[in-house]
């Protein structure tokens, strides 16, 4: 009896086709974001990202489904209470799109330093004024997670002659860019040295509002934050606060506390900061390389051999032992 594979990514015919051809054991069910909430119940196989809400204490409950591949990095859309509990494998998307993420965040980064808010405004009122600038070069910067996310990002800046420290839940394989590489216990110690924060860690129990009021303070008079991994991990309230006094020169924000931010949040009038809708990880082969991601993880599904970025669901992530995306040439 075929297993039932329930589809919720923006899938076109051909990756419809690409997963009907890995076997003949499967049956797959694109269910997209519109009935994904009802067709999860007839699903051995969840593959995608739901945006919707859906029964996860009821999917567990009903005992059927068998394993979920994320079409994301982050899990916090099904990493439930109930289904760390369950049986449920799940697999994430990690890595794979740490091309885009790292883009993004160089965009942001280099936007807030190089004034580009300023200018843009002055486009917009025909003002040619020059206004002082800020540089990347020579800066020391934090990196709050190395995952693939993190050590891509690393190997990005390392050409701007910036120092670089990281801190990791597993500060293991420190990567020749990365000066120092440091237990995630040793955040406070890294905000304190660094003139820019870069946040690319997994939202979880433990890391919800990690970045708090008072690593904001410790950190250096004018400096910067970048959050390109999920908004709660910040307090939202502490940050604005902390950008309305002058003691963060700027933050880029790829993600938000509350999406979409709401129209009322200050953040949308302060030109101190760059807001992005959540698109680090849009690319233009992000369906192709989901796709091909999935493909793999349900042939070794089918074949009972290791899956691919296999999660620890406690953490949320997957731990550095297990068979990265890597192999995908990403």
């Amino acid at each position: 009896m075929p297993y039932n594979v329930a589809v919720c990514y923006p899938v076109l015919p051909n990756h419809l086709a690409q997963l009907n051809a890995v076997s003949t054991d499967l049956n797959i069910i694109n269910a997209g974001q519109e009935t994904i909430g009802e067709r999860i119940f007839e699903a051995d196989i969840f593959v995608g990202h739901a945006k919707v809400p859906v029964d996860w204490d009821s999917v567990v409950k009903q005992n059927r489904l068998k394993l979920i591949q994320s079409s994301a990095a982050g899990l916090d859309h099904c990493l439930v209470p109930s289904v760390i509990a369950s049986d449920i494998q799940v697999c994430s998307a990690s890595g794979l799109f740490a091309n885009q993420v790292s883009e993004q965040t160089l965009a942001l980064l280099l936007g807030l330093l190089r004034g580009l808010p300023t200018f843009f405004h002055q486009t917009q009122l025909k003002e040619y004024v020059r206004r002082p600038t800020d540089d990347l070069h020579g800066k020391r910067i934090g990196i709050v997670g190395l995952g693939g996310n993190g050590r891509r990002l690393a190997q990005l800046l390392y050409p701007f002659q910036v120092q670089i420290r990281a801190t990791d839940y597993f500060p293991v394989r420190k990567p020749r860019e990365v000066d120092e590489l440091w237990s995630a216990d040793r955040l406070p110690e890294l905000a304190q040295w660094s003139e820019i924060l870069i946040l690319c860690l997994p939202l979880n129990e433990q890391t919800h509002q990690l970045i708090s009021r008072e690593i904001l303070a410790s950190m250096p008079e004018r400096s910067y934050l970048i959050n390109v991994a999920r908004g709660p991990v910040v307090d939202e309230t502490a940050m604005i606060e902390a950008l309305q006094s002058g003691h963060l020169a700027g933050a880029g924000l790829d993600v938000a506390y509350t999406e979409p931010l709401p129209v009322d949040s200050p953040l949308w009038d302060m030109p101190s900061v760059i807001i992005t809708p959540h698109v680090g990880a849009q690319a233009a082969s992000r369906v192709d390389d989901s796709t091909r991601l999935a493909c793999i993880n349900l042939r070794r599904y089918l074949e009972s051999q290791p899956l691919l970025n296999i999660v620890d669901k406690h953490l949320g992530f997957p731990h550095p032992d297990v068979m990265s995306v890597n192999v995908l040439g990403t």
